[in-house]
């Protein structure tokens, strides 16, 4: 069979040069995950050269499978927000290990698995209100520019107020030059503004001292070795309900990010049907599922399709091989570890702040007019950040939606689904 037409490639519709030039576009301008990624799960005790070839691998897995199953221009690395998940709420927060967080990325990868096969993910998507949805998204944006202030000492503890503003020091300062040029970047429409930032505020670490250059700095080398995570799983831990919980949440995450990237980048293309149903959804779901299982067995977080992709697809990308020409780029990239890993992490608050704003763009859909919709969207919002865990929001927000909307009576909006979710959420925080 012909090698194209396994992408969904038809020469006659379609251009090779566009879908490979989309390929690149989509590349650049998520290729900042590479030096993110492994920056995050550091923290949480992981070894950082292994966590970037795992980046790499994963993403170019997914990608190559949404390349061939979905024959969609859709690209797939380890999300953004699942990683500051991970990292600070399930390691830092909870004290979980980072081998038993793993183990409970690998279990949600195959659970993803079983509700795409069995057609179930409607029902789980459905069980989470909309507004909330909304909230959910903004409130990890919120938490990512957040994490990315603290870990520049921006943002820092304080006795009296919890936090207060920082320092001005040099990792401080550098961080403050990376929001500003990845802003103005961005405003100029700048392809791949978040790598460029990343890359300008790790040279400019450089006479400030926070960049530290090996001697005998070599940008290629071999990719590094991942012994450190490779199939590095603890799975005793996860018997206990906080971690049924989190899985739980781990599960509606995923769904979410892939549901809405798909949706939102394929509206107004010939990808979507004239009913709003995005073509071949069912194989992009499943290409996620795999590709979250494969990361874990690799070691790294959470793998899901990347709102990045639209802007291969603003390229004119419609086809796999915009896809498949990113996740070769992803493997290239495997040979650069040295120059990805030599990016400080004050280098990367640039990104994670803009990443927070792009995020702020559900806002806009939550219904404020009503308060039984707008007090759950805010409760979720607020306490991602003040609780400094991603869970607690979600949780937090569903029990207040819940119960608002019971005592106001208006019980009827309470879905079955919700209803046994909430009162495990309030057993829960009863015999915590």
């Amino acid at each position: 069979m012909n090698f194209y037409k396994l992408l969904g490639f038809d020469p006659s519709r379609h251009n090779r040069r566009t879908e490979l030039m989309a390929g690149f576009t989509t590349f650049l301008t998520m290729s900042y995950i590479l030096a993110v990624n492994p920056d995050i799960l550091s923290q949480a005790g992981m070894d950082q050269g292994a966590v970037f070839t795992a980046t790499a691998l994963a993403s170019a897995i997914g990608t190559i499978l949404i390349a061939f199953l979905a024959k969609l221009p859709f690209a797939q690395a380890p999300s953004m927000g699942i990683n500051a998940f991970f990292a600070f709420t399930l390691v830092k927060g909870m004290g979980y290990s980072w081998e038993t967080a793993l183990a409970a990325v690998f279990v949600e990868g195959i659970i993803f698995i079983i509700l795409t096969a069995f057609n179930i993910r409607e029902q789980i998507v459905k069980c989470i209100p909309l507004n909330l949805r909304y909230a959910i998204s903004s409130g990890i944006g919120m938490f990512i520019a957040f994490i990315g202030l603290k870990n520049a000492g921006i943002i820092v503890s304080n006795e009296a107020t919890f936090v207060t503003l920082g320092q001005f020091t040099p990792t401080a300062i550098l961080a403050c030059i990376g929001i500003v040029i990845s802003g103005v970047l961005i405003a100029l429409k700048v392809r791949g503004a978040l790598f460029y930032g990343i890359l300008i505020c790790t040279l400019i670490g450089i006479p400030l001292g926070v960049t530290q250059l090996p001697d005998g700095f070599i940008p290629v080398s071999m990719p590094k070795s991942l012994d450190p995570t490779f199939l590095k799983f603890d799975f005793k831990s996860l018997l206990n309900m906080d971690m049924a919980l989190t899985i739980f949440a781990l599960v509606f995450m995923d769904i979410f990010n892939t549901v809405g990237t798909l949706i939102g980048a394929a509206a107004k293309t010939e990808m979507m049907d004239e009913k709003g149903n995005v073509r071949h959804i069912k194989e992009a779901m499943m290409a996620d599922a795999l590709a979250t299982s494969v990361g874990a067995v690799l070691g790294t977080s959470t793998v899901t399709t990347f709102v990045e992709s639209a802007s291969g697809i603003a390229e004119g990308g419609r086809t796999g091989l915009t896809s498949f020409t990113t996740a070769v780029l992803f493997l290239l990239a495997l040979f650069f570890a040295p120059l990805f890993l030599l990016v400080p992490s004050a280098a990367t608050t640039g990104a994670l702040v803009m990443v927070g704003v792009f995020m702020l763009d559900a806002i806009p859909k939550i219904d404020l007019t009503d308060v039984s919709e707008a007090l759950p969207a805010f409760i979720t919002m607020i306490t991602m950040v003040l609780t400094y865990n991603i869970a607690e929001g979600m949780a937090l927000g569903m029990i207040c939606y819940t119960l608002v909307k019971l005592l106001s009576g208006q019980w009827r909006q309470i879905s079955p689904t919700l209803a046994v979710v909430t009162v495990l959420l309030l057993l829960r925080y009863i015999f915590q």
